[in-house]
């Protein structure tokens, strides 16, 4: 898990182990939940939120998608800095 509190940062594993992350952190006391990607890795995030919410939380909504594009630093053997899509997903239980 992350540092702050009721975030999930999506990477390189597999979506249904993010869907037992948000699952897990609804079965607290949490109503709100947000999940953190970018890159590839959006593409992931994005299937964990459907598997979420059409298989086993039908009253989970998405509150808010945030994107936008974060400059990453320059890499050994680059001349130029690289630009990477970043999407913030929140998620709600009504």
């Amino acid at each position: 898990m992350s540092r702050e509190p009721n975030v999930i940062y999506v990477g390189r594993k597999p979506p249904m182990n993010y869907v037992l992350g948000i699952l897990t952190s609804f079965s607290g006391s949490n109503a709100k939940v947000t999940l953190k990607a970018r890159g590839q890795a959006i593409t992931t995030a994005v299937d964990a939120v459907e598997i979420t919410r059409h298989r086993s939380m039908k009253d989970l909504s998405i509150g808010k998608i945030a994107m936008g594009t974060e400059e990453m630093p320059l890499r050994e053997g680059e001349n130029r800095a690289r630009m990477v899509s970043t999407m913030e997903i929140t998620l709600i239980l009504q």
